[in-house]
């Protein structure tokens, strides 16, 4: 796919991302337009919005680098956005990245902390595919709402939330997801989550209203800090979750790492039988096993 020009409505200008450049691209920032190809290194700051009738394909090997955003380029912070650069998809996006050459979606600085940039923050968009990308330091990495979703052999780490959406249909498939606040948290929405490593997070899953047509199976969710799963208050109804591995096989240790009816008689309980009693060989990123 051909890059076509960027209209840079903050400051007026045209700017192409460039993996060749002498010195760092300027930041892209306002409203992208048309098909857009991305490589090298690509640097976002403030709310930066690929509109309806665009489209972006990131190359394999990109880093997509988020500046910290002054006031007048960050006017989006209330939820469903967040403070910091963002970068807001309401066409389509391809972001397919390799096992020897992944894609990069993180913070400027190296050693800033979760929640220093806002969100890949998708609405309303017919097809995003994430695919052997690394996402670091969001406020939550990947967004979603009323969309269509591909997160696959993929990394979230250091995120306050590595994904999150609401009434989406969404797979989250083969993906690695550690040392985050929450690792997945969604509200209504239509999930296939299969076949991830779900480790040392705060808590693994947390459903905050009505999951319907769902299926989650085949994880591995090991050791987080506070709650392997916690279903919120609006969740009234059992919530089933066979043929995960939870650690171990010890059931009342399984039923303390979960906040579910058990603790409050008003929400569901989660039902995790049967169990798969060894780790699922399968779970995880393929290229970093």
């Amino acid at each position: 796919m051909v890059s076509s020009l960027i209209r840079w409505l903050a400051i007026g200008a045209l700017g192409v991302a460039c993996a060749a450049c002498a010195r760092p691209s300027p930041p892209l920032r306002g409203v992208l337009q048309g098909e857009l190809l991305w490589k090298g290194t690509v640097y976002l700051q403030g709310d930066i919005i690929l509109p309806a009738d665009a489209s972006l394909v990131i190359a394999p090997g990109t880093e997509v680098v988020f500046l910290s955003a002054p006031p007048e380029l960050d006017l989006l912070q209330e939820h469903p956005n967040f403070p910091g650069s963002e970068l807001i998809v309401r066409g389509r996006l391809i972001a397919e990245g390799t096992a020897e050459r992944p894609i990069t979606f993180r913070h400027h600085d190296p050693e800033a902390p979760a929640g220093s940039w806002g969100a890949v923050n998708i609405e309303g968009s017919p097809e995003v595919s994430f695919r052997h990308c690394r996402f670091r330091q969001a406020d939550s990495a990947v967004h979603s709402r009323d969309a269509r979703v591909t997160v696959e052999e993929s990394l979230f780490e250091n995120n306050l939330v590595g994904i999150r959406f609401n009434n989406t249909e969404i797979l989250i498939e083969r993906n690695l997801l550690q040392n985050n606040g929450t690792a997945i948290r969604f509200h209504l929405g239509a999930p296939v989550i299969c076949q991830n490593l779900i480790r040392d997070n705060g808590v693994g899953l947390f459903l905050t209203s009505h999951p319907l047509g769902y299926h989650i199976e085949a994880n591995n969710l090991l050791n987080q800090r506070h709650y392997q799963v916690v279903l919120g208050e609006e969740v009234p109804d059992d919530v089933a979750m066979p043929r995960n591995y939870w650690g171990g096989t010890d059931r009342e240790a399984i039923q303390q790492s979960l906040f579910d009816g058990q603790r409050t008689s008003y929400i569901g309980r989660v039902k995790v039988l049967p169990l798969t009693e060894t780790p699922v060989a399968t779970a995880g990123p393929s290229w970093m096993q």
